[in-house]
């Protein structure tokens, strides 16, 4: 799709590029929830904890890159995205949460460290997205949250063994911390008005939105343009690429 000096090229739900060209700028999109490589073998759904996902070999040369990761590490149930874990050549169908991201964050560390040159290329990476579940569900919300006893759907642990991987690693990584300013927008969700197979959930199926209304993701335009002015903010006012940055 092209509009005026810009281009937007949809290859597929994982990779998706738009163009500025009187800009001379890039803007890639890679679909890689895990940041580790989920693959299909002999019918069960491997995630490779020591793999990086295969889209890396695409990721070299930007000049600013953003990573995030956390909500299909949590995911249980029907949701689950895999069925066994990978590590060291063993296949393991159960490990604690904490370690498995442990051990991906540092594969994905690891791959940053030997592959980006830190004088020509800014690391990002975006702190957890909270949803909004439970007594705190998002459905006929119109205000945000201020309940400051609020406790995020995501562990702490979680939280803290990105953050603790940011600061082992040898290249700067500058840390975009969303979650806080983002937990108080449980206005902020589609709610009832989320595309359920390209359709808006109708009137009649006013039971159906209040037991499932769509917390996790966000409006467009929305809460994820104030992350777009923090990453902008961060990239024009701090020019120093010698410290971790916690934002």
């Amino acid at each position: 799709m092209e509009a005026g000096s810009s281009t937007i090229d949809v290859r597929s739900g994982f990779y998706k590029v738009f163009k500025a060209k009187d800009y001379n700028c890039s803007v890639e999109f890679y679909w890689s929830p895990f940041l580790v490589q989920l693959e299909q073998e002999n019918g069960s759904r491997i995630l490779s904890l020591d793999k990086l996902s295969p889209l890396a070999k695409r990721w070299g040369g930007a000049d600013v890159m953003v990573f995030n990761t956390g909500h299909w590490w949590v995911h249980s149930g029907k949701m689950k995205a895999w069925d066994l874990f990978q590590y060291n050549g063993k296949l393991v169908e159960e490990m604690e949460i904490e370690s498995a991201l442990r051990k991906g964050m540092r594969t994905w560390a690891r791959w940053i460290d030997r592959h980006v040159d830190g004088a020509k290329t800014t690391v990002f990476f975006r702190s957890i997205s909270p949803q909004h579940q439970g007594k705190q569900w998002c459905y006929n919300i119109t205000r945000p949250n201020m309940d400051e006893s609020y406790e995020s759907a995501f562990p702490k642990s979680m939280r803290e063994i990105i953050e603790i991987t940011i600061r082992s690693m040898a290249i700067p990584v500058r840390y975009l911390n969303i979650t806080k300013l983002s937990e108080y927008r449980r206005d902020a969700h589609p709610a009832s008005y989320a595309r359920k197979q390209e359709k808006i959930l109708k009137t009649e199926q006013k039971l159906l939105e209040e037991s499932h209304p769509d917390c996790s993701h966000w409006c467009l335009p929305g809460l994820p343009d104030t992350w777009n002015r923090l990453l902008y903010a961060s990239l024009v006012v701090d020019t120093s690429i010698s410290s971790h940055l916690v934002v």
